[in-house]
């Protein structure tokens, strides 16, 4: 059966997408954090503008082949279907304001079966890590030893100053990240380093501080100034693509396998997971918005595993 074609979404008359898409981001800025707007502003700019700027109609069948083109030049998937987001939030903003029609559509993503999973750090090589930071104190690798021990997001580490350690109830308060984002104006760009507030709400979290941590933080809680940064161990910060240079260093000092920062969280995570911690603590832990967020990552029966339910169940068949 051959299908037809949708009909085009036509954009109202002098009107075109880049009218629209400019509407929709004054709109915006009104009620989301700067962060968000910078992250939207970004795939706005180097995607869909160079591509609908000056459309007056939007089929199906143009969008297809811009994400084709997309995943083509080397763009994950991932990186793609937030384009069309963006995408369509723009069509469905001028839908409201009588801009534009508008009609769902229908995109095709490739299969993916050598899809890779999370990357997490060999036992081995983080026994190695943790004895080498705790053994060459720096404020920097203090840092490295918050993240194996707490899961914290690199903008959170690096925005984490004195005063959210809290000795006395051996806690670590997480309230805020430390971000790098895009900024356009009319007549230039530029970068610029904010820090806001977490991710989501359930990004703002207590840890608890492990034994060796608070046994080396407690001293130097009462001696720094609290509102220093602890990685700086001064009033400005360190900013992430800073902190990842330094990340690069040690595991290049130590001949561990080159990892992305986040691969600490996934260690921690990891960890929790494989000391039968439960599920929902450990996505508390990590601030997921979601448990589901936590079981989708982190927990994969292995056979072993597989085989112990399918005993027990066949156990109480007899």
């Amino acid at each position: 059966m051959i299908v037809p074609p949708k009909t085009p979404m036509k954009m109202s008359e002098g009107t075109t997408f880049g009218t629209i898409a400019s509407s929709w981001k004054e709109e915006k800025r009104n009620y989301i954090k700067e962060s968000s707007l910078s992250t939207y502003t970004l795939l706005l700019d180097n995607h869909l503008l160079p591509e609908l700027s000056d459309k007056t109609e939007i089929s199906e069948q143009m969008i297809q082949q811009m994400v084709n083109r997309k995943l083509n030049k080397g763009l994950s998937v991932k990186t793609v279907k937030s384009i069309l987001v963006v995408l369509k939030m723009i069509l469905k903003f001028g839908y409201k304001y009588g801009m534009c029609t508008y009609a769902p559509m229908d995109i095709h993503f490739p299969a993916n079966p050598s899809s890779k999973g999370i990357e997490v750090m060999a036992l081995s090589d983080q026994k190695k890590m943790m004895n080498y930071l705790k053994s060459n104190f720096s404020f920097l690798n203090l840092g490295l030893v918050i993240c194996l021990s707490s899961g914290l997001r690199i903008g959170e580490i690096c925005a984490l100053k004195w005063e959210d350690l809290d000795t006395d109830s051996g806690v670590i308060r997480i309230n805020k990240t430390i971000q790098r984002i895009y900024i356009k104006e009319e007549n230039h760009s530029h970068t610029e380093v904010i820090i806001g507030s977490p991710k989501t709400s359930n990004s703002r979290r207590e840890i608890p501080m492990t034994k060796d941590l608070l046994a080396v933080v407690k001293p130097l809680r009462k001696v720094i100034p609290k509102d220093n940064f602890v990685l700086s161990n001064s009033k400005k910060p360190i900013e992430p693509r800073l902190y990842r240079i330094h990340l690069k260093k040690i595991t290049d000092l130590l001949g561990i396998p080159k990892m992305k920062f986040h691969t600490l969280r996934h260690t921690f995570a990891t960890r929790c997971i494989e000391s039968k911690g439960d599920y929902k603590t450990v996505s508390v832990l990590l601030g997921h918005s979601s448990i589901n967020t936590t079981l989708n990552l982190y927990v994969h029966p292995n056979m072993e595993q597989k085989k112990k339910c399918i005993d027990a169940m066949i156990k109480k068949l007899h």
